[in-house]
């Protein structure tokens, strides 16, 4: 009965190609008989074409327009199921000649730059060492050079936000110990006159409730808080508290969208950690009133350095309040009751590095090269869309994030596999990084198994597409050793 069944399909749909296909799915069905079961066929209509089918690496490939019929190919029994690729039901496919269990071949080109870490990030294209000869070393930060350097920072990070809407009265400084210090100085020198709802959906926002809860031991926090991949309900917000959010989750792979409800006449502040999201997405910038990011995310910049933007309506509860905790001296941000204007002038707070300050120059110059604001978003949106063509062909890939392109990163890129589990990713994140071809993608410690691969501005769009027949020749080696 399989054999008539094979013989059938090759009847209704005549082709050289799916002749050879008939005889390679007769060999298998000889092979397999008695394990197999049963082999169901449905044709499509209309029928297939030559050019319909054609050698693959692969049993199935995606070929077809969106608006082609589906064409159905059931295998049941579990070795004969085993000797295929899987069992499909699903428009867009087509059928290989190829015969079902070869192995998939090794790719043969190899992505330029390895790179894919979500922090530190990888450096700029064509980037060298000797765009740092430049650099004010074994000078002062406060002389004349190297207030002119960090200065120049200061102005040219102003100058990219201000294109895409960062109000003109905004305050921008160069602080301590990243965007975590930037961060937490934020939340020491202005929490605590209001009650706060903190949400978080990420590790590193559910850090920052740590600090409010263990740290600061505010009493009226509200605890806004979801899975990874899920972005809690913000509508829900009462924006008239002190608001404390991430906006784009670097370990889920989920971002808040820039049309996010944030009204013009609320009475609390909204305090935002940005690190992956400043230089690659679009902010309400209007709307928040504590922006905090790093040189090492989205501009490939050097670790240790914050950058921390300020609103007026900050700025006026600085000189308002004053907290009634111990204030570290990286922490103050004010000095007699009046806000300390001079740190958003390159007065740093310690001692900066002016080597790390000679990169970041290097890579805000960079990014003017490359159409400054939008641009950099621009190659971040490209990106992602290698991913999204990747995930939408793939049935075993799909995003932690789900479905909702609105709340999907394009920076940190969080993948889940679906027939693999944490030691079957790890060993293709283990294959890759032997290979040479990818490094630093496993997802964060603790997020879900999968993948968390970089998209920033700064990765190549022609790297993402080397790593993908790598990702897929993984997946398959491993499966292959179960």
């Amino acid at each position: 009965m399989l054999r008539g069944v094979v013989k059938w399909f090759s009847q209704v749909v005549p082709s050289p190609a799916l002749a050879r296909l008939s005889l390679s799915l007769s060999l298998l069905v000889e092979a397999e008989a008695e394990a197999a079961g049963v082999v169901h066929l449905v044709a499509l209509e209309p029928p297939l074409q030559p050019h319909d089918v054609g050698p693959s690496s692969g049993a199935l490939v995606h070929d077809r327009a969106p608006s082609s019929p589906s064409f159905t190919m059931v295998f049941t029994g579990a070795h004969l199921g085993s000797k295929v690729t899987r069992a499909l039901r699903a428009p867009l496919r087509r059928l290989s000649t190829a015969v079902a269990d070869a192995p998939t071949p090794k790719p043969a080109v190899k992505p330029e730059c390895p790179q894919f870490s979500s922090g530190p990030c990888t450096k700029r294209p064509g980037y060298t060492p000797m765009a740092l000869a430049d650099a004010a070393l074994g000078r002062s930060h406060r002389a004349k050079v190297g207030k002119a350097k960090l200065g120049a920072a200061i102005t040219q990070t102003k100058e990219l936000i201000e294109a895409v809407g960062l109000p003109k009265d905004y305050h921008v400084g160069i602080v301590p110990a990243s965007d975590t210090g930037a961060f937490e100085m934020a939340m020491w020198s202005l929490l605590g006159p209001k009650p706060v709802t903190c949400v978080h959906f990420e590790s590193f926002g559910g850090d920052w409730y740590t600090d409010l809860t263990k740290q600061l031991k505010l009493e009226n926090v509200t605890n806004m808080q979801a899975d990874y991949g899920v972005l809690p309900d913000l509508s829900k917000v009462d924006w008239d508290q002190d608001v404390v959010f991430t906006y784009n989750g670097t370990t889920a792979g989920v971002r808040c969208p820039v049309d996010m409800p944030i009204p013009a006449d609320r009475k609390g502040l909204t305090l935002c950690d940005a690190t992956s999201a400043v230089f690659a997405q679009h902010m309400p910038w209007d709307k928040l009133d504590v922006v905090t990011f790093s040189w090492q995310k989205c501009l490939g910049g050097e670790g240790a350095h914050g950058m921390l933007i300020l609103s007026p309506r900050a700025v006026e509860r600085l000189e308002s309040y004053t907290p009634p905790w111990p204030m570290p001296k990286i922490f103050r941000l004010t000095k007699k009751g009046k806000f300390s204007a001079g740190i958003f002038k390159g007065e740093t707070i310690n001692t900066p590095s002016m080597l790390a300050t000679e990169d970041y120059l290097d890579a805000l110059g960079w990014a003017k090269s490359v159409g400054g604001y939008e641009g950099l978003v621009g190659r971040a949106d490209a990106n992602l869309a290698v991913l999204e063509r990747f995930v939408a062909s793939t049935e075993w890939l799909g995003f932690l994030s789900g479905d909702d392109p609105k709340v999907r990163s394009n920076t940190s890129v969080c993948l889940t596999v679906a027939d693999l589990d944490a030691d079957g990713v790890k060993k293709m994140a283990a294959l890759l990084e032997a290979e040479g071809v990818a490094v630093d993608i496993g997802a964060y410690r603790s997020a879900p198994p999968g993948f968390r691969i970089w998209c920033g501005p700064t990765v190549e769009s022609a790297d993402l597409e080397a790593l993908v027949p790598w990702m897929r020749w993984a997946h398959d080696e491993v499966k292959a050793s179960l």
